[in-house]
């Protein structure tokens, strides 16, 4: 894999600062790019070393920042407080998750191919992937790995340019049942191109190799293979890789 570099990247939205982290290989031809959002716990080392993982296979990686410079939860109770709000008004969500997308796209550090664009996220994030995806046709494939599928904005045919791709596990008890079909409909009366993807036995988190709850939120090797694997075969259609 190729060695990859990390630097910060400072903006502004609605004169509140943001700090958001940049994956790249310097010297590398031009790449996709991705922008990645992280679970509840946001900007972390969890999440900058997925980050760093799928930028070594060929991709910049832009590791967004949603809640903000200032905020960086340290246990659970404060990543709830910090990801409720958002949650609970995803216009303010998606205008996050975009002045990001426009930091990926704007940054000079990494050479982008053009056009060649997706997100990709875990829980909170899987959450976010979708939402912009819902709205922002600059995205050609978004991805969810163990995230909810509810939305309050549902897609609309015509705007959704993206192949969404939903990682989800059988047993998880953070994502209802009801919101697969549900999903399914919405994304069949949109007509848009989508896969569920439900791994049996599978609890919440199981990409992440410190989630350690049995039964609600456990670090499954086999399953989280798999779902990065078909997110990788995902982009490489969208991609023509």
């Amino acid at each position: 894999m190729s060695k990859v570099t990390v630097e910060s990247l400072v903006y502004h939205v609605a004169g509140k600062a943001y700090e958001s982290r940049l994956f790249y290989t310097q010297g590398a031809r031009e790449q996709p790019g991705l922008l990645m959002a992280p679970n509840w716990m946001g900007v972390g080392e969890g999440a900058e070393r997925i980050a760093r993982e799928v930028a070594a296979q060929g991709y910049v990686v832009l590791l967004a920042d949603i809640y903000g410079q200032t905020l960086r939860p340290s246990d659970m109770d404060e990543a709830g407080a910090a990801m409720t709000p958002l949650k609970n008004d995803r216009v303010e969500l998606r205008k996050r998750l975009k002045a990001a997308l426009d930091q990926l796209l704007g940054q000079s550090r990494a050479v982008l191919e053009p056009g060649k664009l997706a997100t990709f996220g875990f829980c909170f994030g899987g959450c976010c992937a979708l939402e912009l995806a819902r709205e922002d046709a600059r995205l050609l494939a978004a991805v969810s790995f163990h995230g909810t599928l509810d939305t309050p904005l549902p897609a609309e045919e015509g705007k959704v340019r993206a192949s969404m791709l939903v990682l989800h596990g059988a047993a998880d008890p953070f994502v209802p049942k009801e919101q697969l079909p549900a999903f399914e409909a919405e994304m069949d009366a949109a007509k848009v191109d989508w896969q569920l993807i439900s791994y049996g036995g599978a609890v919440h988190s199981f990409t992440d190799t410190a989630a350690n709850i049995p039964g609600k939120m456990k670090y499954d090797a086999r399953t989280s293979k798999r779902a990065f694997r078909a997110m990788f075969n995902l982009l490489d259609e969208v991609f023509q890789r």
